[in-house]
């Protein structure tokens, strides 16, 4: 008989627990008197994050377009904070944080964050000049984390195979690592910026090179399963839909007609052994939307034809050829363009893309475009614009870096880091768009280079060029209304 009590208590309290998940918090609050959700209400608003407490960071640029575009968000935000009247939060352009042209690799900017806006911050949130915040919403979201703990929170993206550009990282799962999109925004509580910019400040990075920011930053957060992997926030946006608190527009934006063909002249880096394998899928490709356009080898061939420019090939780098393709680019020897777009034998590029993109920027500036890779940012390093995705320069940029008198150390350096080299000791700033791709599409998570509108990709290895160009590159509208 007390046994069978004691099994009708136990499942009379099991009854009870079941009804009032079922009934819901308002069963709750009755059966205890409120008392209970009083002082967690109570916690909450004690808790709760204001305008106030959180900062922005605008991955901004200096090239002048971008800078005006982070300038233009940086008003939205603050607009829409004094119409919402519940204070202000600190916004802040990342191009202007310091003079060294190495912030834009965010680790850099870290002890100055913690320094100057740590203190009275509870949340850094890092968005690109294109993303759109709705406040309300996001500071829903951040409440919803303990202030006082470690967070990195963001859209996450995964690799579904082992990619080169992040040194095939996590080879045996590549989907089990999460690292954010940029373009929907990402957040780091206070506590952990902090933690993070210690960590900067007292260790060294075990790479020299930044190439694909998103995926080493959470590895650097990550900390080999020390600090926390990312969480995925579905209010944090890419395309617009219900409850977002991000959103993005396009990193491939409408300034305008685009720049007329007559305004790029185009160099292609090519030799010998690659005459027949290569040049054939540039000329079946791309090649028919360009109006200046030569290629340069280390033999003259009529039937290509192909230029000759005196430089002998190198099996590494290609700074002595590039060097002569820009003094070329400068004579009376091709016709006068605006724009200087340099690319490899196996690059395949969208020239009408490309047109547009170049019409948001200013021909009379020196300006340096493409995918922006680093070496050593965190000491006193560089930013470069990586070769094999396409390296763009003005006229004024090319102009300015050949009468400076800085140039290649040997025939076979490193011609794109040695070109950033240059453009940063004569303070050029690096313009990155991630239009522009190093590696092939199978590199890249699919979910994000379905929706970027690419501009470039390289290399022909275990792919079909050809396929790639028609998928990735090639638009169904008339060229000559692109």
């Amino acid at each position: 008989m007390g046994t069978m009590s004691h099994h009708n208590v136990i499942n009379g309290c099991k009854m009870v627990a079941v009804l009032l998940l079922w009934l819901g918090p308002s069963a709750v609050d009755k059966h205890t008197g409120g008392a209970h959700a009083a002082e967690r209400r109570e916690q909450a608003a004690l808790s709760s994050v204001g305008l106030e407490e959180v900062v922005f960071v605008i991955q901004s640029q200096k090239n002048s377009y971008h800078a005006r575009r982070a300038g233009q968000r940086k008003a939205e935000i603050l607009q829409q904070a004094a119409q919402q009247g519940q204070g202000a939060p600190a916004v802040l352009l990342l191009h202007e944080l310091s003079q060294h042209d190495r912030d834009w690799s965010i680790l850099p900017a870290l002890p100055r964050l913690s320094a100057t806006s740590g203190q009275s911050a509870s949340w850094f949130v890092f968005i690109e000049e294109e993303t759109r915040v709705t406040l309300s919403a996001l500071l829903h979201v951040l409440n919803r984390y303990p202030v006082r703990e470690d967070w990195f929170l963001g859209k996450r993206l995964n690799d579904i195979e082992a990619s080169i550009i992040h040194h095939y990282a996590f080879s045996e799962d590549p989907s089990s690592f999460g690292y954010p999109d940029p373009a929907a925004g990402w957040a780091l509580s206070t506590p952990l910026l902090h933690r993070l910019a210690e960590r900067v400040q007292r260790e060294s990075l075990k790479s020299d090179f930044t190439i694909d920011l998103k995926h080493e930053i959470a590895l650097y957060i990550w900390e080999e399963g020390n600090g926390p992997k990312l969480t995925a926030v579905p209010e944090f946006c890419t395309e617009t839909r219900d409850n977002c608190a991000t959103t993005f527009t396009t990193y491939l934006p409408n300034c305008g007609d685009p720049v007329s063909k007559r305004d790029v002249f185009i160099a292609v880096k090519t030799c010998q052994k690659f005459h027949s394998e290569r040049v054939p899928v540039v000329k079946a490709t791309w090649e028919k939307d360009a109006a200046f356009l030569e290629y340069y080898s280390d033999v003259a061939d009529a039937s290509i034809p192909t230029i000759s420019l005196g430089v002998p090939n190198t099996e590494r780098g290609h700074c002595g050829k590039t060097f002569a393709i820009l003094r070329r680019f400068l004579s009376k020897a091709v016709p006068k363009a605006d724009w200087l777009l340099i690319v490899d034998d196996d690059t395949l590029i969208s020239l009408p893309r490309l047109r547009r993109l170049l019409r948001c920027y200013d021909p009379k500036e020196a300006v340096s475009l493409g995918e922006r890779y680093g070496y050593g940012l965190v000491q006193s390093g560089y930013s470069y614009t990586t070769g094999g995705g396409g390296m763009v320069l003005s006229r004024v940029a090319v102009s300015r870096l050949l009468s400076s008198g800085c140039g290649c150390f040997s025939d076979d350096a490193p011609d794109d880091m040695v070109l950033g080299r240059c453009f940063s000791s004569l303070g050029v700033p690096i313009t990155h768009s991630p239009l522009f791709h190093q590696a092939r599409p199978e590199d890249y998570p699919e979910i994000l280079i379905s929706t970027l509108h690419a501009i470039s990709f390289h290399k022909h290895w275990n792919i079909d060029p050809m396929a790639v160009y028609e998928r990735w590159l090639q638009d169904a509208l008339p060229r000559d209304e692109l």
